[in-house]
């Protein structure tokens, strides 16, 4: 069982209604998927699902594309702080969940979204529902990776770094920033993102749990902020030159990534045969038919 369907059964959320039967694919992420917390009470869900066979294919329900009033595509669900008081022998759980359409989780990937493709890369032990079409994906994970990574990667851990000095701390980050000067999180999370990427770039895998211990020490405020900027500096000058000695295709492979998406539709759908027209089908099939033409052409 999903954990939004157990999160639903409880009445402790209201997804749409179609959504918790259908999860393929639940993990958890966050600092435990990193390695550098063991503690669960607070727990970040990410996965997808299959949406009704109409969000997929609209003109299944009589949309034309460019025409009319058309209604609203499921694209995510999220529901944050989640409180289940009866988790954990009665100690209470937190949950944070984002589950999104396979559409948009797909696109998301082969964006090299970093999120998404964490989910897919996170430690066995950390999956919480897995289908065989969840598995399927799992499977062929390596497939979204592409050099456009480098940017990505590097985009979110300059957010990173820029929080570092623009956002102002409260609460726990607060406390954090008065200890060590300035915010461990952000910083860990710049070394996390800089350091997956360098894995995609030279190795085309990525392991999430590998830096763990210097990760670790970040958040025990081991390193100071110039220390981590001269790092980031000299990173982001090897990873330039990676990225352009990557065996990684330039761009995502579209039509691979098109192939496992429409594998998967089919596999819990069934037949689309209805849904979609192979335009090679049609060719081929139009030139059968102007070959049986011209062989009875003197006939007509």
């Amino acid at each position: 069982m999903s954990t939004i369907q157990r999160l639903t059964d409880a009445g402790l959320v209201r997804p749409p209604r179609w959504l918790p039967g259908n999860v393929q694919y639940e993990t958890i992420m966050g600092s435990v998927a990193y390695g550098v917390s063991s503690d669960t009470s607070d727990v970040d869900v990410y996965g997808w699902a299959m949406p009704p066979k109409d969000d997929v294919f609209p003109h299944l329900r009589g949309e034309i594309l460019g025409f009319g009033t058309h209604r609203k595509r499921f694209e995510v669900f999220q529901e944050h702080h989640i409180r289940d008081a009866d988790a954990l022998g009665g100690s209470g759980r937190t949950y944070d969940v984002t589950l999104f359409s396979i559409v948009r989780f797909f696109d998301l990937a082969m964006q090299n979204n970093p999120n998404v493709l964490d989910s897919l890369f996170t430690p066995i032990n950390c999956v919480l529902h897995c289908t065989r079409v969840g598995n399927l994906v799992r499977e062929n994970r390596r497939l979204f990776l592409h050099e456009g990574a480098w940017a990505k990667f590097k985009g979110y851990a300059y957010s990173q770094l820029h929080k570092i000095a623009t956002k102002k701390p409260e609460g726990r980050r607060a406390e954090l920033v008065e200890r060590h000067g300035y915010d461990v999180k952000f910083a860990y999370h710049v070394v996390r993102l800089i350091g997956e990427v360098e894995q995609i770039l030279t190795e085309g895998d990525v392991d999430l749990q590998r830096d763990n211990e210097r990760l670790k020490a970040i958040r025990r405020g081991e390193w100071t902020e110039e220390r981590l900027r001269s790092w980031f500096a000299e990173k982001e000058t090897q990873l330039e030159a990676a990225c352009a000695a990557s065996d990684l295709p330039a761009t995502p492979d579209e039509s691979r990534i098109k192939d496992l998406l429409m594998r998967c539709l089919e596999e819990h759908y069934g037949s689309l045969d209805a849904c979609i027209v192979d335009p090679e089908r049609a060719v081929v099939a139009l030139r059968e038919i102007q070959a049986s033409l011209d062989r009875v052409k003197d006939l007509l």
